[in-house]
């Protein structure tokens, strides 16, 4: 049970008691000018589109630069962190945070990229097996990619680009969902691809039990943890899935931008799957033999294309280090106390006005709230720049929803309490 309580004193006095409290201080906090225009910091609710800089990343990427300017191409085999192998120093910390041995995991370019690649390999459409199982309302970027992989491939997206619409009131859809639209079409379906979490509404996907239905009929699995990456504790390897990829600019907070990253499960280390091969793809032992014939890497790092690029993967190398000295459980602890109080703002102080979307169970949400004004889009797009103008940073989804994202790395108790004394300001100005 919470003891929640809508008072300054009581937010105050969580925050001074929560563990994780000083990893905030780590963080870069965009600074808002107050009424009194002194320079405060903002209430930034918006890691689920844009992490925040932590302050280690500016030395990182300026001893990057020291190296090059000191050894040039010596770089890659000298130095604290050579570049021959600094991928690789993200391994671990990656594959803890994502739930993967660390031959499973691999960072490298950007999620549509990394999709693509993903889908070549396990996308293999016969005239028998040929769709593609998306959520309706998917992000653009996976909306893209499989309809043009369909194309590609000869097939047509009318026929082959199967959409699971929503059948929950606030426009989630649930696993029975899915298993009904794989009852009817599995049989035809060779890739189950959704998302960890949907990025408008904020609900979260039970990546284990969507595998093993979409394996009963047959069918290749893959996830775009954009939104769940660092949010959610996840375990990938359990979940049996066969690929999943993310971006890291979001929740770990690599940059704008950043460098994405790919699972391969361990069960295809070895497999000989059709890709589109690259350089630093080719076995680690005999790359620079420069020899014609492709040898890959076993694991996910077999996927790469080109050597990694160093002044990206810094500032993520510095980001995983804090959520080791943070570790997930700890982080997911804190993120359901702080949604939890935040909807707990919501439905007793501003229920008149405000309507979430997301689940309100824990277990099928991350640290994001989706928020609906009632009285319409032109009030809510009202209220979220409302909202901006006086430092609560959020984002807005079309057609009509408020992201308001407490990040447990640098969010508190007092931000969710701003954020519902904001609004209530709002609703006094009529």
């Amino acid at each position: 049970m919470h003891d929640y309580q809508a008072s300054a004193a009581w937010a105050q006095a969580r925050d001074a008691a929560d563990p994780l409290r000083h990893f905030r201080d780590e963080f870069l906090i965009p600074p808002h000018e107050d009424g009194s225009g002194r320079a405060v910091d903002s209430v930034y609710f918006c890691g689920n589109s844009l992490g925040l800089q932590p302050r280690a990343v500016r030395d990182a990427v300026n001893a990057e630069l020291d190296y090059w300017g000191e050894l040039g191409v010596e770089g890659h085999f000298k130095g604290r962190l050579p570049w021959m192998d600094y991928h690789e120093f993200l391994r671990d910390d990656l594959a803890a945070i994502v739930g993967a041995q660390p031959g499973e995991v691999v960072t490298m370019n950007t999620l549509g990229v990394n999709l693509h690649l993903m889908m070549v390999s396990f996308y293999r459409p016969t005239p028998a097996r040929s769709a593609i199982l998306i959520e309706a309302g998917a992000f653009p970027t996976d909306r893209y990619a499989v309809e043009s992989q369909i194309r590609f491939h000869g097939f047509d997206p009318a026929r082959d680009l199967i959409e699971i619409e929503p059948d929950e009131p606030n426009g989630t859809l649930s696993l029975a969902a899915i298993e009904q639209v794989l009852a009817e079409h599995g049989a035809r379906t060779a890739l189950v691809m959704l998302p960890g979490v949907q990025y408008r509404n904020g609900q979260a996907f039970d990546l284990a039990a969507i595998t093993a239905l979409a394996h009963r009929h047959g069918c290749s699995v893959g996830f775009d943890l954009a939104h769940a990456v660092g949010n959610l504790p996840l375990q990938l390897h359990d979940s049996g899935a066969d690929f999943a990829i993310w971006c890291s600019y979001k929740f770990l907070n690599g940059g704008p931008g950043a460098i994405g990253g790919a699972f391969v499960h361990a069960r295809h280390a070895n497999a000989v799957l059709p890709r589109f091969a690259g350089w630093w793809g080719h076995d680690k032992a005999t790359r620079f033999q420069m020899g014609p014939e492709f040898i890959p890497t076993a694991g996910a790092d077999g996927w790469q294309l080109s050597n990694p690029p160093i002044l990206a993967l810094a500032p993520l190398r510095v980001s995983l280090e804090v959520f080791r000295r943070a570790g997930m459980a700890r982080l997911r602890e804190k993120s359901v106390q702080l949604t939890g109080y935040l909807e707990w703002l919501v439905h007793t102080q501003l229920n008149d006005l405000l309507h979430v979307v997301t689940p309100e169970e824990p277990e099928r949400r991350g640290a994001q709230l989706s928020i609906r004004v009632t009285d319409g889009r032109e009030r809510g797009r009202a209220l979220f720049e409302y909202l901006m103008q006086h430092g609560i940073i959020g984002d807005w989804r079309e057609p009509d929803v408020i992201r308001i994202s407490p990040v447990p790395l640098y969010n508190r108790f007092a931000d969710c309490l701003a954020f519902a004394e904001a609004v209530q300001a709002w609703q006094r100005t009529g």
